[in-house]
C-alpha cells in the first residue's frame, strides 16, 4: 500500500537532572561539591533518504520518541546525552504542524537533515554553584523537558515528468512500456489507485528520467471528486507534464473536450500546475478514428503533440528522444538558477 500522507506524534528527550554530591575520600577533609551535570535529551531529526519509497512505516507506527539524557553523578561525572531519534523520509516530504497548519520543514535532497524538535538541556550539578561565600552548595537544576508536537507528513513525489489523463486513456500501459514499473493494467477505469513512479532508461548515455503516473482524473477533481485530486501534489515539482489523450475517442469521448477539461482541472487545483510546460501525447493512433480526431485537435490547440500507439509501439522512440531533450534543458536551467 502506497502511503503519501500520515500523522505522527513526536517527543524529544528530556534533559537529565543535575547531581547533588560532595567529595568524600579518606585523608581529604572538606572535599567540596562534585555533582556533575545532566546529559542533554535526544532530538527528533528528519533525514531525507532516497531509498525510502513512501511513508508507510509512519502510518503503522505513529509515535516516536528520542532518548532522555542521563542524570549527572558524583566525582563531577557528566550524564550521557540521549540518543537522537532519526526519521528517514523520501525526498519531497513536507512536515506540517497540525495546530497551526504551517509547513515547518521540507526535505528534497538525499542526506538533508532538519531538526524538528530539540532535546531538553541537561540540568546543572551543584559544582556549578560553588563560590567563595558558598563552598558547600546544595543547589542543582532539573533537566529541561524536550519538545513535543503532532505533525502531518505529506509526500510530494519528485519526478521529472508528470503523466496525467482521464481513466482508460492508457497511462498505466504507457508507464509500463516506457519504464520498469509494473502498474496494474485492465480494461476498466480507475485501475490505478496510487502513484506509480517509473524510470525511463537511455542505454546509450545511461541517463534516467523519472515518470510519475497519476491516477485518472475526472471532471471536478479539484473539488475532491474521483481519485486523482489526492495525488496532484505529486506533480507540482515535475519539470514537464504529459497530457495523455485518447485520440480514438473511446467510450464516445471527444479528445478536444478531454484536453480542455484536464487543463481546467489542473488550473483550478494549482497555479503552479497551470504554468508547467506540457506536451500532448495522442494515444491509440492505431484506431481508425484517431487520425481524423488528431487533425481536428491540432486545429483547435497549438500545443506540441506527439502521436503514439501503446499497442503497436509506433511513435514511442521518437517520444523518448523528445522527452530526453526537454528534460536535459529543464535540468540545466534549474541548476543555473
Amino acid at each position: 500500500m502506497f502511503v503519501d500522507e500520515t500523522t505522527v506524534y513526536l517527543k524529544a528527550g528530556d534533559g537529565g537532572h543535575g547531581c547533588l554530591s560532595f567529595r568524600r575520600e579518606k585523608f581529604i577533609p572538606k572535599g567540596g561539591p562534585d555533582g556533575g551535570d545532566g546529559g542533554n535529551g535526544g532530538s527528533i531529526i528528519l533525514l531525507c533518504d532516497e531509498n525510502e519509497g513512501d511513508l508507510a512505516k509512519y502510518r503503522f507506527q505513529p509515535h516516536w520518541k528520542a532518548k532522555n539524557g542521563e542524570p549527572g553523578a558524583g566525582r563531577n561525572k557528566h550524564g550521557a546525552n540521549g540518543a537522537n531519534c532519526i526519521l528517514t523520509v523520501p525526498p519531497g516530504t513536507q512536515v506540517i504542524d497540525t495546530e497551526t497548519d504551517r509547513v515547518v520543514a521540507e526535505v528534497t535532497t538525499h542526506g538533508e537533515e532538519v531538526v524538528l524538535l530539540a532535546g531538553g538541556k541537561g540540568g546543572l550539578g551543584n559544582i556549578n554553584f560553588k563560590s567563595s561565600v558558598n563552598q558547600a552548595p546544595r543547589k542543582t537544576t532539573p533537566g529541561k523537558p524536550g519538545g513535543t508536537g503532532t505533525y502531518r507528513l505529506v509526500l510530494k513525489t519528485i519526478a521529472d515528468i508528470g503523466l496525467v489523463g482521464f481513466p482508460n486513456a492508457g497511462k498505466s500501459t504507457l508507464t509500463g512500456t516506457l519504464t520498469h514499473a509494473r502498474p496494474k493494467v485492465a480494461p476498466y477505469p480507475f485501475t490505478t489507485l496510487h502513484v506509480n513512479v517509473g524510470v525511463i532508461h537511455y542505454n546509450d548515455t545511461y541517463e534516467k528520467i523519472f515518470l510519475a503516473d497519476i491516477p485518472g482524473l475526472i471532471e471536478g477533481a479539484h473539488e475532491n471528486r474521483g481519485l486523482g485530486h489526492e495525488f496532484l501534489r505529486h506533480i507540482e515539482r515535475c519539470h514537464l507534464l504529459l497530457f495523455l489523450i485518447d485520440m480514438a475517442g473511446t467510450d464516445g469521448r471527444k479528445p478536444i473536450d478531454d484536453y480542455k477539461c484536464l487543463v481546467n482541472e489542473l488550473s483550478q487545483y494549482s497555479e503552479i500546475l497551470a504554468k508547467k510546460p506540457r506536451i500532448v501525447v495522442a494515444n491509440k493512433m492505431d484506431e481508425p478514428q484517431a487520425a481524423k480526431n488528431l487533425v481536428a485537435f491540432k486545429k483547435k490547440y497549438k500545443d506540441e503533440v506527439l502521436p503514439i500507439s501503446c499497442l503497436d509501439g509506433s511513435g514511442l522512440d521518437k517520444m523518448k528522444e523528445r522527452l530526453r531533450k526537454l528534460i536535459r534543458a529543464s535540468r540545466k536551467n534549474t541548476k543555473s538558477k
